[in-house]
């Protein structure tokens, strides 16, 4: 291990994920997870050189508390003192911030604007940046923003056929999530189809509890599923992705929901739960479908029915496919999905290779298809360690 690490943050409404990467040999050092803050119980999970150990934390603990705690396990640990940047994940960026940038005042307040934007996201990104900035109060902090990768994108992608007003006086359009991520895959499948990144025409399905996917021609997006926020494009655990415009409108007048119930039913009760009865657990869902579950069969039906029809319409701008990837929990881990979804898109002449398929599991990455027909590849994806990255470079330039 060097001595330089930097600390990656990534803060939910109730939760903060982190991670402690290496910034010479960009392994990643440290994970782990603060989940249930602000509930009665709960807890710090750090897993350190094959160990994990879970710390309770105080009823109704906050992000703050919870990096004190995570600040004194990390001294403890001897490593604390050998962070040398903070990377945060910031969800929504609008379309002020089209890369990584060093954290101010005046990119703070830029944040808050936009966090309308992202009301469940933003705002507990920007708490985890607050209580960083407390403890670590002589560290660049640096923001890395989902939306970013995005910003490539065409007018005739991005604008919603809603009256123009609207985008312009209060930035109604697609903006994308999961950029980091696609970023991430772009990079990683130029290397494996030895291709120049400005001349790689990839599609990027990004399948996890949250799923998104990407059109990215010469190495730029220049479409993606997610939209103003990311309830829209894929079915995904609990959000219920793409439907008619007119279904909430229809819940409130006709059937007496409120609005809170109508984005509790979208973003929480719907997808692959809301269609299974069972879980959002695509593990969970496969094995009960294996066994005849009705629910469960439909759930993944519909599933791999809309991501393929997502996958055809995005060679429309693309023009030449070099590859279709797989990445994400579900995208790197489910072979059966992989298969199911390439089985409807034979027109463009997919063959699984399944055996292939079956061994591109738990973190192995490798072409699913047969070598006569177009690819389609799994490769693990790292958001880690793309906001490290952009924290390491942001801090250089600094030093220079």
């Amino acid at each position: 291990m060097s001595n330089k690490l930097v600390f990656v943050l990534n803060c939910g409404s109730s939760s903060l994920k982190f991670a402690l990467i290496d910034s010479q040999s960009q392994q990643q050092i440290l994970s782990g997870l603060a989940d249930s803050l602000g509930s009665a119980q709960p807890f710090l999970q750090v897993k350190y050189q094959g160990e994990k150990r879970k710390t309770a934390l105080a009823p109704q603990a906050t992000h703050a508390l919870a990096i004190s705690e995570l600040v004194n396990q990390l001294s403890e640990l001897a490593l604390g003192q050998h962070i040398i940047a903070i990377g945060h994940r910031v969800v929504h960026g609008g379309e002020r911030f089209t890369q990584s940038v060093l954290i101010n005042d005046e990119v703070m307040a830029q944040m808050e604007q936009v966090s309308d934007l992202a009301p469940l996201h933003n705002p507990a990104n920007i708490v985890g940046i607050k209580a960083c900035q407390k403890v670590f109060t002589d560290l660049p902090q640096v923001a890395v923003f989902d939306t970013a990768f995005h910003q490539s994108m065409p007018a005739r992608a991005y604008l919603y056929p809603l009256p123009y007003a609207l985008y312009k006086e209060h930035g109604i359009r697609r903006y994308g999530f999961h950029g980091t991520s696609h970023f991430y895959i772009t990079s990683e499948a130029a290397k494996v189809l030895n291709k120049p990144v400005e001349d790689l025409n990839i599609i990027s399905a990004h399948l996890g509890n949250g799923a998104s996917i990407t059109a990215i021609k010469n190495g730029k997006s220049v479409d993606t599923s997610m939209g103003l926020t990311p309830l829209e494009g894929l079915v995904m655990g609990t959000r219920c992705g793409d439907i008619d415009p007119a279904i909430p409108t229809f819940l409130m007048d006709q059937l007496g929901y409120s609005e809170q119930q109508v984005t509790n039913t979208l973003n929480k009760e719907g997808g692959l739960l809301g269609l299974s009865q069972l879980s959002n657990d695509c593990r969970v869902i496969e094995e009960n479908a294996a066994q005849g579950h009705v629910g469960a069969q439909l759930a993944l039906d519909v599933f791999c029915y809309r991501l393929a029809k997502y996958i055809a319409s995005y060679t429309v701008p693309l023009g030449r496919l070099d590859a279709l990837v797989f990445t994400g929990g579900i995208g790197e881990n489910s072979d059966t999905i992989r298969a199911k979804v390439l089985a409807q898109l034979t027109i463009f002449g997919f063959s699984v290779d399944h055996s292939a398929n079956k061994a591109a599991r738990f973190g192995q990455s490798g072409q699913i298809t047969h070598e006569d027909g177009p690819k389609a590849l799994v490769i693990p994806t790292n958001e880690e360690l793309v906001i490290a990255q952009d924290a390491i470079r942001i801090t250089n330039n600094l030093e220079q």
